[in-house]
């Protein structure tokens, strides 16, 4: 088969795909060995001017300890944020906690309260967070600040410490309890306090006018341990509450009101509540001291039944009482009256008295209604101011 030579079309088109590929090789090669410029344009180099010219933020602290905030007051504290950057620094307000705010964005060249703050280069601006102590015992409140530092897209300040009340009574209210007529009572209450400066008494008052005159107010200085044992507590007194010898048998509601001066006014409010009682009292399995009353209920007139109660004497003339039965209704009840004996520290006399209806006792209606009137056992016992004793029976006893 004989050879031909090629044609000069074919040798001109081969010569030209081939130079092609071989310029785009070598172009591409280029293009990754050598940075791309276009004119006076230099990808790399502007990147790196922009970081050379941005700004950068510049914070010392980010967390708080506040330490002891009085409850239901406001707390606050300022956060600085610098711009060591080469272009300004804009601030912008972020998300807070429910009880946070982030006030103002303050700075040496002026504030206000906008949602956003340009910081120039080389300046700074005061970030204020403000926050209300609602609930007693730790808090955490943070807020939010946004910026425009490609470095630190964000900044989250915190503030932490402890919301105590501005002052606290323990107990916080008196009670006293068997308070004897005639002799009067005495309790105490401790009034804390938890700012920066001891307490002091400013006045001291009595709200209800009503029973004002049957109670005797004072303060004294607050024992060291007594102040150790309250978690917090920097400072305090203790409230002194006499009931007078003159104050009136039954239950008697005050309210005592100390004013304390610490780094601000106090005015402490602790309800009193005082139960008198005559230098004579009884009690039982079957005595409502509600009604006043034995509650001795339907009795079989059959088999009978037997009750058990206790006179009990206080007050000065206690060791007097020496009851002695001077009337039965229904006469078929049988009253015994035993000896009196001390109880305790001697401050209480008690006295035991058996009431039987005996086995075999007619019917008898002493329910203690208007059409059946409740029966009585009258003593005679001795105390000068309460010589006479009638105590009411409530009784049926049936066939």
């Amino acid at each position: 088969m004989a050879l031909r030579n090629p044609s000069a079309l074919a040798v001109a088109a081969v010569a030209l795909v081939t130079g092609a590929s071989v310029g785009s090789g070598t172009a591409a090669l280029v293009a990754l060995t050598r940075p791309w410029r276009v004119g006076e344009f230099d990808p790399q180099a502007e990147k790196a001017r922009v970081v050379e010219s941005s700004a950068k933020v510049e914070v010392e602290a980010t967390t708080h300890q506040f330490g002891s905030l009085p409850l239901g007051n406001d707390g606050q504290h300022t956060f600085v944020i610098r711009n060591v950057g080469t272009a300004p620094l804009t601030l912008t307000k972020g998300a807070t906690s429910c009880s946070c705010t982030v006030a103002d964005f303050d700075s040496r060249h002026g504030g206000d309260d906008a949602a956003e703050k340009a910081i120039p280069a080389g300046g700074q601006a005061e970030v204020r967070l403000k926050w209300r102590g609602k609930t007693d015992g730790p808090f955490r409140q943070q807020a939010t600040v946004l910026t425009n530092d490609p470095g630190r897209p964000e900044i989250v300040f915190v503030i932490e410490g402890q919301v105590v009340p501005a002052w606290r009574a323990v107990p916080p209210t008196i009670v006293i309890t068997r308070v004897t007529a005639g002799t009067g009572e005495r309790a105490t209450a401790d009034l804390f306090t938890f700012g920066d400066t001891p307490p002091t008494v400013t006045s001291t008052g009595l709200l209800n006018a009503q029973t004002e005159r049957f109670f005797r107010l004072s303060t004294e200085p607050l024992p060291p341990e007594a102040l150790a044992a309250e978690k917090g507590a920097t400072g305090g007194v203790r409230l002194v509450v006499d009931v007078l010898p003159e104050a009136e048998i039954g239950n008697l509601k005050q309210t005592a009101r100390v004013v304390l001066q610490t780094n601000e006014e106090l005015a402490a409010e602790v309800p009193i509540t005082a139960s008198v009682a005559g230098a004579l009292a009884l009690a039982g399995t079957a005595w409502d001291s509600d009604r006043q009353a034995l509650l001795l209920g339907m009795v079989p007139g059959k088999t009978g039944g037997r009750w058990d109660l206790f006179l009990a004497a206080r007050g000065p003339h206690r060791e007097a009482v020496r009851p002695t039965v001077r009337e039965v209704v229904p006469e078929s009840l049988q009253v015994t009256v035993g000896e009196p004996a001390p109880l305790g520290n001697g401050n209480v006399m008690r006295v035991p008295i058996s009431v039987v209806l005996p086995a075999g006792s007619a019917p008898a209606v002493h329910n203690c209604t208007k059409q059946a009137p409740g029966g009585r056992i009258v003593l005679d016992t001795g105390h000068p101011d309460s010589p006479t004793l009638s105590i009411k029976v409530c009784v049926t006893i049936t066939p």
